[in-house]
């Protein structure tokens, strides 16, 4: 009997060195620095096509913030379409441009990177084409009723309590009137 018991291994936690091994340093590649690096490179490594599908990244704070990177002017007649690995940097140009900004490419570059806080983009590939279409603008606001049908609506919507309803409604009460009024 005291045999087997000497046979049989004692139980050890997963992760504990066993009798004799020396306990990982973290210092020496151990567990917590090499395990816990391997998954943020896994990790990485996973979200990286998912984000540049998506237009995360790089290109995405491009985009994002492209006005103030380049200018109004610029930004108005370019387009960042696609950032290569290579550090290609594709911009959609107006055909108009296109020549005036092969010689800016350096300056443009040199913004980017700037904005970018890193050398990202290394050099521009113009592709003249339609630019995305801009934000459209704003509705205008329906013009003043006139003060008969100003003090109309007001005396129907007298008996909402509730001030933000009533405001809500008001401004709904305009824009049918003013609606009626361009249809007639």
């Amino acid at each position: 009997m005291g045999r087997q018991r000497s046979d049989r291994q004692t139980p050890r936690v997963v992760g504990a060195p066993a009798e004799g091994e020396r306990p990982p340093d973290s210092r020496q590649g151990g567990l917590h620095q090499g395990g816990l690096r391997a998954a943020g490179i896994a990790t990485a490594r996973l979200a990286a096509p998912i984000l540049s599908r998506h237009q995360g990244g790089v290109l995405g704070r491009l985009k994002a913030e492209w006005a103030v990177i380049v200018g109004a002017q610029l930004a108005a007649a370019t387009w960042p379409a696609a950032l290569g690995r290579d550090g290609a940097l594709k911009l959609r140009v107006a055909s108009n441009l296109a020549l005036d900004l092969q010689h800016r490419a350096p300056l443009m570059i040199e913004r980017i990177n700037r904005f970018l806080g890193r050398d990202a983009v290394v050099r521009l590939v113009l592709v003249q084409g339609p630019l995305p279409l801009p934000a459209p603008p704003a509705p205008a606001p329906p013009p003043p009723l006139p003060a008969a049908e100003a003090n109309t609506l007001d005396i129907q919507l007298g008996d909402i309590a509730d001030p933000g309803l009533r405001a809500a409604l008001a401004g709904l009460g305009r824009l049918v009137l003013a609606g009626a009024r361009r249809g007639d």
